[in-house]
């Protein structure tokens, strides 16, 4: 469990195959209702490897759960081992290997923040040979909702042109690093003044502030196609 209700899931394909995926895209998985009716759920996939090396054999997702949601019980209900069915990868909310811009705005709330996770070998291999700065703003409502924050903080602490900056809408932690902010993302995204001279940014998580950001965004002047998004809609 990465917070009291956010599960992180590991997988192989049973065929014994790696998946093959550019990070920050997605897989859909299939299951049915209670009635019978077949639906599938996406879930951004969180597996950090190097690519470089060749595709990767795990199949990393987090999984928020919902009382009563049907893909909740789809997932309470595995054992190691157990089997499901998914399809993909699938998606377009990746970095782009012509990218020229000398800093990234990486934006989340909740399980938005996988896909980030999964692009951190690309982002260290982009300040490497490109010199570009990122800054991940990422709102949770706790410290113990902040998902694989650790992970985040560890590559900060190494990469001093990566900035992590948790927004926490609810509680602060004890002892908060200077980075941490109190309030939700959109509050503090004027803070580090999106240039689109300089900028491209990615807004993942839940839809409302995905909308308040791309608003704020465009009101500095970021064309759209500087403005990457992937809206997450929790169903039950």
């Amino acid at each position: 469990m990465l917070a009291p209700s956010v599960a992180h899931l590991s997988f192989v394909r049973d065929d014994g195959q790696p998946l093959d995926y550019i990070p920050g895209q997605f897989i859909q998985v299939h299951f049915h209702y209670a009635d019978g009716t077949a639906t599938r759920r996406s879930y951004s996939l969180a597996t950090v490897h190097d690519h470089a090396l060749g595709p990767g054999e795990a199949v990393e997702i987090a999984v928020s759960y919902v009382p009563g949601g049907a893909a909740t019980a789809l997932f309470e209900g595995l054992a190691m081992g157990d089997a499901i069915q998914a399809s993909g990868p699938f998606g377009r909310f990746c970095l782009m290997p012509n990218d020229a811009n000398k800093r990234y705005l990486l934006i989340a709330t909740g399980t938005g923040v996988t896909p980030y996770r999964a692009m951190l070998p690309l982002l260290e291999k982009a300040i490497a040979q490109r010199g570009i700065e990122v800054v991940l703003l990422f709102g949770a409502r706790t410290p113990q909702e902040l998902l694989y924050g650790d992970e985040f903080r560890a590559f900060a602490d190494a990469h001093p042109a990566f900035r992590f900056v948790p927004c926490f809408s609810r509680e602060l932690p004890d002892d908060p690093h200077p980075d941490v902010r109190h309030g939700y993302v959109q509050q503090f995204l004027a803070e580090f003044s999106p240039d689109p001279a300089t900028d491209i940014a990615y807004l993942c998580g839940n839809p409302n502030m995905v909308d308040a950001c791309f608003e704020s965004l465009k009101e500095a002047g970021l064309p759209v196609p500087q403005i990457r998004r992937e809206k997450y809609v929790s169903s039950k």
